[in-house]
């Protein structure tokens, strides 16, 4: 008789253990989704039309960037996954620069939020790419950026090849890039 308790303790432990573990893989699931997210009418269609200026003055039209590669960052100074993040825009960019004029032209788009804060951000942190203004939201509205950081690849051809919710690395962006070029059609 106390054999079978025993079995019957035994079997009910190894369902409480199986329940855990489900609920914790559940939780697992959860909080570390990947970043990658495609869900958004916007994929593998021309990408909204994008004109603003940059905090050095000179107009940025994305529909003047076909040709290239083209990552669009949105960013907050305030944002303290940005601010992880930052470092690996840094060396996205550093390895883009050294591949000459072929490539990703990278642009941080930045709305409410204060333009000395975000200087000041980039001069301590780094990063000697254009930042484009939005003042009045629209560029984050028309890409329907829900939080920030958000990042967007767009193609050479101008569509809307990829969309990142949550803090990317630059081997990410690199091997994503490199993984659509070889797909497209030369």
């Amino acid at each position: 008789m106390s054999e079978r308790r025993w079995n019957v303790g035994r079997v009910a432990a190894m369902g409480a253990i199986a329940v855990a573990v489900f609920f914790v893989g559940l939780l697992v699931v959860a909080f570390n989704k990947d970043v990658s997210n495609t869900d958004t009418p916007l994929m593998l269609k021309p990408a909204p039309e994008v004109v603003s200026t940059t905090y050095d003055g000179d107009t940025f039209d994305l529909s003047r960037r076909r040709g290239s590669w083209v990552v669009l960052n949105f960013f907050n100074s305030t944002c303290v996954p940005c601010k992880r993040e930052h470092p690996e825009l840094v060396k996205f960019n550093e390895t883009q620069k050294a591949l000459g004029g072929t490539g990703a032209e990278l642009y941080t788009i930045v709305n409410d939020d204060d333009e000395k804060a975000v200087r000041a951000f980039f001069e301590q942190q780094g990063g000697d790419w254009p930042i484009v203004r939005d003042d009045d939201a629209s560029i984050s509205v028309d890409f329907g950026v829900a939080k920030v950081p958000e990042t967007w690849l767009i193609s050479p051809t101008g569509v809307v090849a990829q969309r990142f919710t949550g803090q990317v690395t630059a081997a990410l962006l690199g091997e994503a890039i490199a993984s659509m070029s070889a797909e497209s059609p030369s």
